[in-house]
């Protein structure tokens, strides 16, 4: 059943208009695609208030004012239980998992360190992620095994572990590598607060020691790696430091879409 506009929340339709979402409201696959699809091209994954040592909120008013009102960006604690929040309002089922992040990783990490979205659509369970700083799915995996889901130049399929539980594997290079895995033990959005307090403040946690922004555009990919600017398209990867502070929230609002006042 198609639901009109008008008869949705006025935060709910902000959101749409936040994430440029002009396709009709449905539980369908090709709608919770679209809007997966819709908000990893508007709102950035980034931790610049966390390197800012501004404290963090994981509730949804907190939320919807800084990555709607304020156009802002987040990381997987932020972005995930809003996108759920929305998903949740426009009326598909959502349950909040806890993942394992492998990407980068050379012993087994810890499982509590990414918050993943499983996501019912037309009867069948999704996984939806807009929580990753690097290249990651940008539309919906069908959670099932053994299916290689090609998007673009990417590739990922899920497989089965005994210990571990799904696996999401992307293919870099020809070879299939594990990006994470995850079991299907609900989480309830309290469940994530001790995490995420954890990111923002150990000494041991990536987020506290450097600036990370990334966003997809029409033409590849914006990423922030320290002070580095790098715009990826498919001529190459053009790489540029901004010398002074005006430069660098010029930057920002050009790439990523985010203003700074300096």
């Amino acid at each position: 059943m198609i639901v009109d506009r008008k008869q949705l929340k006025p935060e709910v339709v902000a959101y749409l208009e936040r994430i440029s979402y002009n396709g009709p409201i449905d539980n369908s696959v090709a709608t919770l695609t679209a809007l997966q699809n819709c908000h990893v091209h508007t709102i950035p994954y980034e931790n610049l208030d966390i390197i800012n040592r501004v404290p963090l909120s994981l509730e949804i008013p907190y939320l919807f004012d800084k990555m709607v009102t304020r156009r802002r960006g987040g990381y997987c604690f932020e972005l995930n239980a809003l996108f759920g929040w929305l998903l949740t309002e426009l009326g598909f089922t959502v349950t909040n998992y806890f993942a394992r992040f492998w990407r980068d990783e050379t012993q087994t990490p810890p499982k509590r360190r990414h918050h993943i979205l499983q996501v019912q659509a037309e009867g069948k369970p999704y996984l939806c992620d807009v929580g990753v700083g690097g290249i990651a799915p940008q539309s919906p995996i069908l959670l099932s095994e053994n299916i290689v889901h090609e998007q673009m130049d990417e590739a990922y399929q899920l497989e089965r572990d005994s210990f571990f539980g799904w696996v999401l594997l992307e293919r870099k290079k020809g070879e299939w590598s594990r990006l994470y895995t995850f079991t299907e033990e609900p989480q309830l959005p309290q469940d994530f607060i001790m995490t995420s307090y954890w990111c923002e403040n150990a000494q041991g946690s990536i987020f506290v020691s450097t600036p990370m922004a990334a966003i997809r555009t029409d033409k590849g990919r914006n990423t922030i790696a320290g002070e580095e600017f790098r715009i990826f398209t498919a001529e190459g990867v053009q790489a540029f430091t901004p010398n002074t502070q005006a430069e660098y929230a010029e930057a920002l609002r050009k790439y990523f879409g985010i203003v700074i006042h300096v």
